[in-house]
């Protein structure tokens, strides 16, 4: 459950600010995106955790709402949900701190006991929101299994190359890719070869307003430029450029091809407050 407050900048070290109001909104990287996919129209289900408490109750029912398949995310007493909170300055740019709550609860055994849902996925969408040795296993598994895999590395921790070598499609933001490399962050053409050389099949490195920059499989290395909005919040603008771009590939679509859908689905998310909240349909697209 996202908790956004709206100020006029984000705070810095030690420093205490006004904020102009507070509201919840359900997020979470792994279930915005299957939102996102499923009010795109595509066929998804979501595997997770969250606690017995309203804010699961208020999670569980948003998802259901665009037709995600909740039936096997796990129930737990006694633990929060997850909860991010999210300060949106005026120019829509965010800080974010989550608390994983049921989160961390996604273990290799809760993974064992939805096998099933993982052999008959076209597409495995994972983020870092559960434990990294879970996202390990299902990669490594998912791998042998041919899926189409695809990370979205945040929050950014340093990942094993045997976990980067399972990834076709890898999405960090700067921040995120420095902390994966060890790079300067503003140097993302050797950032991307970097990851590359990890044995990461394609790497969608994004730059904000400044669009996408791709080093692919198939020799291309370009900028595919982000398109000009008028950016209200820049909450799950990732989330939605992967989703949409999930669902372009599930439907065919060329990786360039589900690139630019992608963007386009982000682009009219950013125009909007909240995560969830802000994804558009596909008419609108």
């Amino acid at each position: 459950m996202d908790q956004v407050v709206n100020a006029d900048h984000i705070p810095v070290t030690g420093e205490t600010i006004l904020a102009g109001d507070i509201s919840k909104v359900p997020g979470g990287k792994g279930a915005n995106q299957a939102y996102s996919i499923a009010k795109l129209g595509g066929i998804v289900s979501m595997l997770g955790a969250v606690g017995k408490d309203d804010s699961g109750k208020y999670i569980l029912n948003n998802l259901m709402s665009v037709g995600v398949d909740t039936s096997r995310i796990r129930k737990y007493d006694g633990i929060n949900s997850g909860t991010a909170w999210i300060i949106v300055d005026r120019k829509g740019n965010n800080s974010i701190t989550v608390i994983p709550g049921a989160n961390d609860k996604v273990d290799k055994s809760y993974i064992d006991e939805n096998m099933d849902f993982i052999k008959a996925a076209e597409i495995i969408i994972l983020q870092l929101e559960i434990p990294v040795e879970t996202v390990k296993y299902v990669v490594k598994i998912a791998k042998k299994l041919g899926k189409c895999i695809i990370l979205d590395p945040a929050p950014a921790v340093l990942l094993e190359n045997d976990i980067l070598e399972c990834v076709d499609i890898l999405k960090p933001n700067e921040t995120e890719a420095g902390i994966l490399t060890g790079m300067d962050s503003t140097d993302y053409v050797q950032i991307c070869k970097c990851l590359r050389h990890k044995g990461v099949k394609n790497v969608l490195l994004s730059l904000g307003e400044k669009g996408i920059y791709a080093d692919l499989d198939n020799g291309i290395q370009e900028l595919f430029p982000g398109i000009q909005v008028t950016v209200v919040d820049t909450t799950a603008a990732g989330d939605s450029f992967i989703a949409g771009m999930a669902a372009a590939l599930s439907e065919g679509r060329t990786i360039v091809e589900a690139i630019h859908f992608g963007q386009r689905v982000a682009s009219i998310a950013v125009t909007r407050k909240g995560a969830q909240s802000s994804i558009p349909s596909r008419e609108e697209i």
